[in-house]
């Protein structure tokens, strides 16, 4: 999912918690708790309280799928962007030492301005 050399876009829509992947929870790790998720056609991110993990589904049937995990020690920089009047969608952009940049284009009800309180808490932690 995330190609850190092409600096790929990649366009989400919040998920209820509900609808996260049940493979996401054996992945978390005593006291890690998802504060936000997002999906895109096939695949799905999710934002916790220590790293942000993506589930790439890959092949015709979608049985197998790639997992990347960034633990926001990684990240040296983030910015947020709210939408406006004509752009409805807000943006995020994670700049992550020795991988590159990673943008998240974010469509749909999203409260921006409480992740960047979240994910401010965990990067500067």
């Amino acid at each position: 999912m995330i190609d850190f050399e092409n600096s790929s876009v990649f366009k989400l829509k919040p998920i209820e918690m509900d609808k996260v992947r049940e493979d996401f929870h054996k992945f978390l790790i005593e006291g890690e708790t998802i504060f936000a998720a997002f999906k895109t056609i096939r695949d799905q991110l999710i934002f916790t309280n220590k790293r942000i993990i993506a589930a790439n589904v890959q092949g015709l049937t979608g049985s197998k799928v790639d997992y990347t995990s960034l633990p926001y020690s990684k990240i040296q920089a983030f910015s947020v962007e709210t939408s406006g009047t004509l752009d409805l969608d807000c943006e995020i952009e994670l700049y992550l030492s020795e991988l590159g940049k990673v943008k998240f284009e974010v469509k749909g009800s999203f409260d921006l301005l409480e992740f960047n309180r979240l994910i401010s808490a965990y990067v500067l932690a």
